[in-house]
């Protein structure tokens, strides 16, 4: 394989057929490649969200991530602004996070070196779109991390109108990778363990590990609930699921 990179903002078609911006990295060869849906965090489109999709191309994964928040910016609005925007309006809501993502699976599998399996991965809001995404679309592998949500509502105060999705754990269409902090409050422990045990009981294939000592955020290089340690081994983890799940 060629470790040669192209990373690059593109545009995709997303949910009810809108052109919304997305980042795309991926290698620069005709290897059969499996292809990634980044979900962006809470606080949005950001440097840092970009820099995982280039280290899924390093590692050998077509990338992609949708900018969920693309109706509410628009070009030149800076993630934080657009953050903003998408929280008083509630969040993205969950048919169109739906729609998004089905968007930039097509447009994996539209690459010339895809090998037709895709898997998602989100972090915060985005691991419990991931969730979301994987009990909604044919996936072939999803990566939750600290997605906050599944289980449970929403507390007052927090501007986000979604609800739990736990109950659509009987749709799960791939196996799923979940990454927790056991300090983290939302998912707590025992969310997380609520979760656990629908997955069990609808017998669907999962790996949960929760870390000590590591919060909400614990992958976030840029953010004092960074935890090294912890972040390391999820990567590993990450890379050993998606070798097994999502290889030629």
């Amino acid at each position: 394989m060629s470790d040669a990179l192209l990373a690059e903002t593109i545009m995709i078609t997303g949910h009810n057929g809108d052109t919304i911006e997305a980042y795309s990295a991926r290698a620069l060869d005709e290897s059969p490649r499996g292809g990634v849906v980044v979900i962006h965090h809470m606080p949005g489109y950001d440097d840092t969200t970009k820099e995982i999709a280039r280290n899924f191309a390093y590692h050998g994964y077509n990338a992609v991530m949708p900018n969920l928040y693309w109706r509410e910016s628009g070009p030149g609005v800076s993630p934080d602004d657009a953050a903003a925007a998408a929280r008083a309006n509630g969040g993205v809501p969950d048919e169109r996070l739906i729609g998004d993502v089905a968007g930039a699976m097509a447009y994996l599998k539209g690459l010339g070196n895809s090998n037709g399996k895709v898997g998602v991965i989100g972090y915060c809001s985005g691991g419990r779109q991931s969730f979301l995404s994987a009990v909604s679309l044919d996936l072939d592998a999803a990566v939750d991390c600290y997605g906050a949500f599944v289980v449970g509502a929403v507390p007052e105060g927090v501007p986000l109108k979604v609800g739990p999705i736990v109950d659509k754990a009987p749709t799960l269409s791939c196996p799923l990778l979940g990454l927790f902090g056991e300090d983290d409050k939302y998912p707590s422990p025992d969310q997380v363990a609520e979760l656990e045990e629908a997955l069990k009981a609808n017998g669907k294939t999962y790996e949960f590990h929760s870390y000590p000592g590591a919060g909400h955020a614990f992958f976030a290089v840029d953010r004092p609930a960074y935890r090294p340690e912890a972040a390391t081994d999820g990567w590993q983890k990450i890379f050993t699921f998606y070798g097994k799940y999502l290889s030629a």
